[in-house]
């Protein structure tokens, strides 16, 4: 099977949208090129909170997946606020392929990258 079962990102930051006609935003990418359903967990970890366990998302099986910060439908209760930093772990009962993507779009010259996670054990 291709992927890991744990991912990491320390960098999240969710920008706010800007005046642009390409709003800002954040997202993971969860790749599940398996034949099984991918069953997710993620938590966020602050700097001065505790952190926010067990947020329970889904792939199906060889589908890719973008779960937005700002989504209450990816988030519920926990979309994450406005300029605050914090990290995520991704973990999957089968092995996936995860990414970040954020677009700030706070200036005129719009910053948008994506960056693979940290793949844990």
């Amino acid at each position: 099977m291709n992927g890991k079962k744990v991912w990491f990102f320390p960098d999240g930051d969710r920008p706010p949208q800007g005046d642009s006609p390409m709003k800002g935003h954040e997202s993971y990418i969860v790749m599940n090129p398996n034949k099984q359903t991918a069953h997710l967990k993620f938590t966020i970890y602050f700097e001065d909170q505790e952190p926010v366990r067990d947020i329970v998302l889904i792939v199906g099986p060889e589908r890719v997946k973008c779960f937005q910060t700002h989504n209450p439908d990816h988030f519920g209760e926990h979309v994450l606020p406005l300029t605050t930093q914090y990290a995520m772990k991704i973990e999957s009962d089968v092995p996936v392929i995860a990414q970040y993507g954020r677009l700030d779009a706070r200036q005129v010259n719009l910053a948008y990258y994506t960056t693979m996670g940290y793949p844990g054990d």
